[in-house]
């Protein structure tokens, strides 16, 4: 899925979500220390809590790493040592799913919740679904068509839609998509690269009568990979009005928190009390 709001510049990652499972993946981002399933895991864990029973419906998913930190005793450091350890080398990758889905079943937490995965890219959703990360998962484009009737049937059970690393590469039109099959809207909460603009994303989630809130400060992201990246990285968050100087200046990418709830909700629990 993609907009018009991808990073100038950026690195094309495509290649780390063409295999069967997440050593690819791991083994391409571990070099520029890619961590915002990190950051995203204790607030998903708070806002899944504040919204639970209910589902989570993953959007972007990959291989499942937000379901994985999200339900499981488990942190990114943790999953980076795993896949790209070479003791994994000689696994098919079939063999490697089916122990993962014995990894991940022997470290499940009580308190676990349902997640939906959503990905254009089949093969890491199918690994995800196989390895029990995922309770159902589809290989969808929301960008140019509206969810299937597979899809549509599980939204009502929908609490909360997060998404770590899509914004730029999905718009408007995906949560446009994906709201109008909800009979009350879900939150959303979206990690975004602070210089990619999240106002059509947010006017489209007004619609839906939800208010969005920015976290305080950023998260670094991960490292750039070259001058390149960096050049385009600071470029854009001047034309943005950013100053760079002590974040894109110093060769991270940074990623700012959205958080869209019904203004009720807002008004009764503002976003820094309720990440507490």
């Amino acid at each position: 899925m993609s907009s018009g709001h991808a990073m100038p510049g950026k690195a094309d990652f495509a290649a780390a979500y063409a295999g069967p499972d997440p050593r690819g993946y791991f083994r391409t981002l571990g070099p520029y220390e890619y961590l915002t399933p990190h950051h995203a895991q204790r607030v998903f864990r708070l806002l899944t809590a504040a919204r639970a029973p209910r589902a989570v419906l993953d959007l972007c998913c990959s291989y499942g790493v937000n379901a994985a930190l999200l339900n499981h005793q488990l942190t990114l450091t943790d999953l980076y040592h795993r896949y790209t350890d070479p003791a994994l080398d000689g696994f098919p990758g079939a063999e490697l799913t089916l122990r993962d889905r014995q990894f991940y079943a022997a470290r499940r937490r009580p308190d676990a919740v349902p997640v939906v995965g959503l990905d254009v890219a089949a093969a890491p959703v199918e690994y995800a679904r196989r390895a029990g990360l995922l309770a159902a998962g589809f290989a969808e484009n929301l960008e140019r068509a509206a969810p299937s009737a597979a899809l549509r049937a599980l939204l009502p059970d929908v609490g909360l839609v997060t998404v770590t690393g899509g914004i730029g590469y999905v718009s408007e039109r995906s949560f446009d998509h994906l709201l109008a099959g909800c009979p009350a809207p879900p939150w959303v909460a979206a990690f975004a690269l602070r210089a990619v603009p999240y106002g059509p994303v947010a006017g489209v989630l007004a619609e839906y009568g939800l208010v969005t809130e920015r976290a305080d400060g950023t998260f670094p992201q991960r490292r750039f990979t070259g001058p390149q990246e960096r050049d385009g990285a600071v470029r854009a968050a001047v034309a943005a009005g950013l100053d760079p100087a002590g974040l894109e200046a110093e060769g991270w990418y940074h990623a700012v928190l959205y958080v869209s709830r019904p203004a009720a909700q807002v008004t009764a629990r503002p976003l820094a009390t309720l990440l507490r």
